[in-house]
C-alpha cells in the first residue's frame, strides 16, 4: 500500500509575516540579549555598525577554515559574557572597529600597517 505524503501549501509557505501578531510576552523564548537599548542620537562621532536590522545589501566574503573557526570560537566567548551575537553581526562590528580606527589614525592605523606587511 502506498503512502501520501502530506506537504503544504503555497499559502502555507508564502504567508504575509506583517500581518501577524507577535505572541504574548510569557510565550516569547527567553533569549540572552544581544545590545543594550540605546536611544538613536545625531551627535557626530565614530560610525556604529548597524546591528540588528534588516540588511539589503549583501557580500560574500571567503575565509579558511581556520578564520571560520576563528569567528566561531569569537561568536561563542562573546556568548558566555552574555552576548549572543550571529556572525554577520560579529564582522559588522568587527568592521566598523577597524574602520573607525582607520579614519582616526590614516596612516597609522593597524589597518594599513598590517596590509603593508603582507
Amino acid at each position: 500500500m502506498a503512502r501520501r505524503v502530506s506537504m503544504p501549501a503555497a499559502d502555507d509557505l508564502f504567508r504575509p509575516t506583517s500581518d501577524t501578531e507577535p505572541p504574548a510576552p510569557e510565550q516569547r523564548p527567553r533569549r540572552v540579549r544581544a545590545v543594550a537599548d540605546e536611544t538613536e542620537t545625531t551627535e557626530p562621532g565614530p560610525k556604529r555598525p548597524s546591528g540588528r536590522v534588516r540588511h539589503d545589501e549583501k557580500m560574500t566574503v571567503y575565509v579558511t577554515a581556520d578564520e571560520l573557526l576563528d569567528i566561531e570560537h569569537a561568536r561563542l566567548t562573546l556568548r558566555r559574557h552574555g552576548l549572543a551575537v550571529d556572525r554577520g553581526r560579529l564582522v559588522r562590528e568587527a568592521l566598523a572597529l577597524v574602520l573607525a580606527d582607520l579614519e582616526a589614525q590614516g596612516a597609522d592605523s593597524a589597518l594599513v600597517q598590517r596590509l603593508l606587511d603582507e
